[in-house]
């Protein structure tokens, strides 16, 4: 699974926190590059720029745990 922190929300403030971690879902057939696909605070998934996340890899017992919260 992949994980993301949002670096940048302006414009999103109601749908992205800063420095929070979000999953990310793989991109689907016709998503712009420079976009990436995130489960945002609506619990739904959505397009926002890449420039507003950092990618991360994190332990396997911290993924693990937030799998688990999922």
């Amino acid at each position: 699974m992949v994980f993301a922190i949002c670096v940048d929300n302006e414009g999103y403030e109601a749908a992205l926190e800063l420095r929070k971690i979000y999953q990310v879902l793989p991109p689907e057939q016709n998503d712009p590059e420079d976009y990436i696909r995130i489960i945002d605070e609506s619990g739904e998934d959505y397009l926002y720029n890449k420039r507003a996340f950092e990618v991360v890899d994190l332990p396997q017992r911290t993924e693990r745990k937030l799998i688990a919260t999922l």
